[in-house]
């Protein structure tokens, strides 16, 4: 099945860009926002990156402030991170991992390596579960075997998260 192929083709090969390929000059807000399609894959523009979004993000400390109305590699890093993991995680809980990510004394640029490459393995292993010779019938199972591992590593994620994260300062 052809969209099965380019769904599978697609997970093996588009990925963030390295560090040192993002742009090293400055940019604008409509400028940011242009280029994070190109970071993290889509097949539509429903979950797009608007204006009033980053500044949330900004607001609630997931992403540094701007320099001026300038954003620099540190914004696109970080965006890069907080819009991949918005679609499983709360703002809250990204903010607790990307705190424990900081508490490591990590660079960002360290910080982003280790991102993009844990994108990069769950991405290679999900596409090496796409059959794209499966059958309309099979499509449902593949949903299914794909959602189901969704839900494990959520669990797993969560639990995770909670040990981080202590209710009243103490180690669960």
């Amino acid at each position: 099945m052809d969209e099965l192929q380019d769904l599978k083709d697609r997970m093996e090969r588009e990925r963030p860009v390295q560090w040192e390929e993002l742009p090293d000059i400055a940019l604008y807000m409509d400028q940011l926002i242009s280029y994070m399609p190109r970071q993290l894959i889509r097949f539509d523009d429903s979950n797009s990156l608007t204006p009033a979004m980053v500044n949330n993000y900004i607001k609630d400390g997931l992403v540094p402030r701007a320099e001026g109305k300038r954003y620099g590699p540190i914004h696109l890093g970080y965006l890069t991170a907080v819009v991949a993991l918005k679609q499983v995680l709360s703002v809250r809980d990204i903010g607790a991992l990307m705190g424990a990510g900081r508490a490591l004394e990590k660079s960002t640029p360290e910080q982003y390596a280790y991102f993009r490459d844990a994108l990069d393995r769950a991405l290679s292993d999900t596409a090496q579960s796409i059959d794209p010779e499966a059958g309309e019938s099979d499509l449902a199972k593949m949903a299914l075997d794909f959602a189901v591992r969704s839900y494990a590593n959520q669990l797993a994620c969560q639990r995770i998260l909670s040990i981080l994260q202590p209710q009243d300062g103490k180690k669960k």
